[in-house]
């Protein structure tokens, strides 16, 4: 008896009174706002649901604290005019590092003035930025070379630097080793036809064999986390009473065609949803012996994936100028023709972050879907159900003619 009156007074809080299927009146327009509710709350479920599976990336600003950190700096430019054997990279940056014609994870291919892909030039020394570039080759220049003949090895002759030898650097077997210690003499290569390498080699033949085509660099750098800059210019760069030199006179040409386009420049790993600036941008060379400058602020980045995963890496913004060099012009107009990337560091970092809505926050967004469209088409059913009644009552007492 107890149990039937607890049963009795917990009915009273229901809130969902049922009646009696006798009672029920089921009406066309019923029928027709309940598919167009179903519909809606289908296309508002998926859109939820949309909404719960999308990534959010939240971004936020921080001081740069990180110190003797390294950027690697991703490049893929073409000149279709300069030739690989003309074209030269070095890069140097404020804290005194420097380093001349770099090679060290760089790629030249050279191609026809079709666009026709000749060959790769690897990499023919591999060194880091700021180590000394005698270190390069010292093994061949130390006096003797040795070779592999039948099982035997045979002395090589130790040839000349003209006058380039040093206590380090004694032997010159290539035309490219008299041009390297010239360099790290400071002097000027505009000798070629005098030289017993060069002419063996028939260097001269070779850069005029090349003078109609162009070239594709690509690789990349790792220089320190400090502003600094790196170029592209043709001639081998020297470095003499402390200002960086360009020998263009091996050449024999009054003016180069820097025409070029940046395929690609970054500063460290990609990461979704980044936009590098200077991806497809094109130059045109229309004056001759132009130098290109790009302006570049680095900020560094970091990037937290939902995994976990942390990405230290760089975004950038950059502006450009072009300027007309005329290499035997007079002092006011000097300067080097090439292209420039000359890039700062930002003391801020953006951190960003990759978020996710939780469960709960779907489940409650669906069940307000569910509910408040349920409610709404209730309404409308009811309007609509009284309306009609209404009008048919009318119609049976005749007030409607």
């Amino acid at each position: 008896m107890q149990q039937d009156g607890f049963m009795s007074r917990l009915r009273r809080f229901d809130a969902y009174p049922k009646t009696l299927e006798d009672f029920r009146v089921k009406t066309f327009g019923g029928a027709a706002v309940t598919l167009v509710s179903g519909a809606i709350m289908l296309l508002l479920f998926l859109s939820e649901l949309g909404y719960y599976l999308q990534t959010d990336v939240t971004p936020e600003l921080f001081v740069d604290t990180s110190r003797g950190q390294k950027i690697r700096i991703n490049i893929d430019i073409q000149f279709p005019h300069l030739p690989c054997a003309y074209v030269s990279i070095d890069a140097m940056d404020v804290s005194g590092e420097h380093q001349l014609d770099v090679d060290h994870h760089i790629l030249k291919k050279r191609f026809d003035k079709d666009g026709t892909m000749l060959e790769e030039i690897p990499p023919e020394r591999h060194t880091e930025l700021g180590e000394d570039k005698a270190k390069q080759f010292l093994d061949a220049v130390t006096g003797k070379k040795t070779k592999e003949n039948e099982g035997e090895k045979a002395e090589e002759t130790c040839g000349s630097c003209y006058g380039a030898e040093t206590t380090q650097l004694k032997c010159c077997n290539t035309c490219e080793d008299v041009r390297e210690a010239y360099r790290r003499k400071g002097w000027a290569f505009n000798s070629a036809m005098e030289i017993a390498q060069c002419i063996k080699e028939g260097w001269s033949d070779k850069i005029k064999s090349q003078q109609n085509e162009g070239c594709l660099i690509y690789g990349y750098l790792e220089v320190n986390k400090v502003a600094g800059n790196f170029h592209f210019a043709p001639g081998k760069s020297f470095q003499q009473h402390h200002v960086h030199v360009h020998d263009l006179q091996p050449f024999g040409m009054k003016s180069f065609n820097l025409t070029h386009t940046v395929r690609r420049l970054s500063f460290g790993q990609d990461y979704p949803g980044i936009e590098n600036p200077l991806d497809g941008v094109s130059q045109v060379d229309t004056a001759g012996s132009s130098m290109f400058q790009y302006f570049v602020k680095v900020v560094p980045t970091v990037y937290k994936k939902l995994s976990g995963k942390v990405i230290n890496t760089n975004q950038y913004s950059a502006t450009k100028h072009q300027k007309s060099i005329h290499i035997s012009g007079p002092a006011s107009e000097q300067g080097l023709p090439g292209v420039f990337v000359l890039y700062d560091l930002s003391p801020m970092m953006v951190q960003i972050t990759e978020t996710r809505r939780s469960f709960m926050h779907f489940l409650t967004g669906v069940c307000a879907i569910v509910g408040g469209v349920f409610t709404v088409a209730g309404l409308i059913d009811a309007m609509i159900y009284h309306s009609v009644r209404s009008l048919q009552q009318k119609m049976e007492l005749g007030k409607l003619t």
